[in-house]
């Protein structure tokens, strides 16, 4: 018989995310596949209902337009980025030991961090600092497509493109991916997620951020301090640019699961996964991760896939099959240090069920 998910177990279980000293707010959506089980609820300084930013689980939203586009015979995950991309763009883009990979590079590469290409986010720069570093300092700056790929073509690829078992995580991959897209489609990538994704859900709270004067998401914290990124948010709507609240989230992750944007063969597809050490610990695969979970945490009932996405700022968005089970919200901590909770509360939650 299946358990149920009480109010007191569930309030208890959000309760305990905030208990983290980096935590200071937290939502959590929890439901199955026939809503028989269906819970929401915030804590410390965040209601149920709060808008804030989904960080890189928006890297799922790009996916399911991305296989939208295929279905559409308006690419192939083979082609080189070249086809879509302009020259003058992209050259020199991937230089490792002397070689020019770059037009090695294609879709698949990009949607499966397995291109190799340098992230300008996280790797450190000329001058020591990372954008991340310099960001998470105060120091709010916009990045574009054309900064970012400046800036990767100064710092050392990891691997060559699609070298085998080799896999690093890197924006600059879907800053890639959303520029392809736009210039497919010949429209904004806010504008492709409204109608693709957005209007087709029916989703009234969710929408990429545009507006720096924009106060609606909660503040996001980087340790004991509320960081205010406007200008970046704004100029990042592929890798990590959209606001939602859990709910709203919870939609997207169902329909993605379930067939909406792709077939469920497709979703098998996606799951060609690689260790990955760095942000976290956790397998990717295309464009989708799975949460490494290791044995001891349940060691006589096994838990077995969780599939989803992180987000830096500890937006999740997860399902995990074996209890059918659904997860989103955020934990809204910058640093990574409340990933943690997010992750026990949803630990909790599938023992409870199994």
């Amino acid at each position: 018989m299946r358990k149920m998910i009480n109010k007191s177990f569930f309030e208890q279980v959000v309760d305990k995310m905030i208990k983290n000293k980096t935590v200071f707010g937290a939502v959590l959506c929890v439901e199955n596949g026939d809503k028989t089980i269906s819970r929401v609820g915030g804590a410390g300084n965040f209601k149920k209902d709060d808008r804030y930013f989904i960080a890189s689980v928006t890297k799922m939203y790009v996916t399911a337009v991305i296989l939208r586009l295929r279905a559409e015979k308006l690419l192939q995950l083979e082609d080189s980025i070249f086809k879509y991309l302009p020259e003058n763009l992209l050259s020199g883009l991937h230089v490792l030991n002397g070689v020019d990979y770059t037009r090695e590079i294609t879709l698949a590469h990009l949607m499966s961090n397995t291109s190799g290409i340098p992230d300008y986010f996280s790797y450190k720069q000329a001058d020591g600092k990372s954008a991340a570093a310099k960001l998470l300092e105060g120091n709010d700056d916009s990045w574009t497509l054309e900064k970012e790929l400046e800036t990767a073509k100064k710092l050392k690829p990891r691997f060559k493109p699609g070298q085998k078992g080799k896999v690093s995580y890197s924006d600059t991959n879907y800053g890639l991916l959303g520029g392809i897209i736009e210039n497919i489609t010949g429209k904004k990538i806010a504008h492709v997620f409204k109608e693709y994704i957005f209007d087709e859900l029916n989703l009234e709270n969710t929408y990429v951020y545009h507006d720096i004067n924009d106060k609606t998401p909660v503040p996001m914290y980087y340790k004991l301090k509320q960081v205010h990124l406007p200008k970046y948010m704004v100029s990042i709507p592929a890798e990590g640019g959209i606001v939602s609240t859990a709910e709203e989230t919870m939609i997207f992750l169902k329909a993605f699961i379930n067939g909406r944007f792709f077939s469920k063969e497709n979703l098998e597809e996606l799951k060609k996964w690689n260790f990955v050490f760095f942000p976290g610990q956790f397998y990717y695969g295309m464009g989708l991760e799975k949460l490494w979970v290791p044995r001891v945490v349940s060691p006589f009932k096994p838990i077995r896939e969780i599939l989803g996405f992180w987000g830096q700022s500890g937006a999740f968005a997860f399902y995990n099959s074996q209890t059918d089970l659904y997860f989103s919200g955020t934990v809204n901590q910058l640093s990574g240090f409340g990933h943690g909770s997010a992750l026990k509360a949803m630990i909790k939650i599938i023992k409870h069920c199994m």
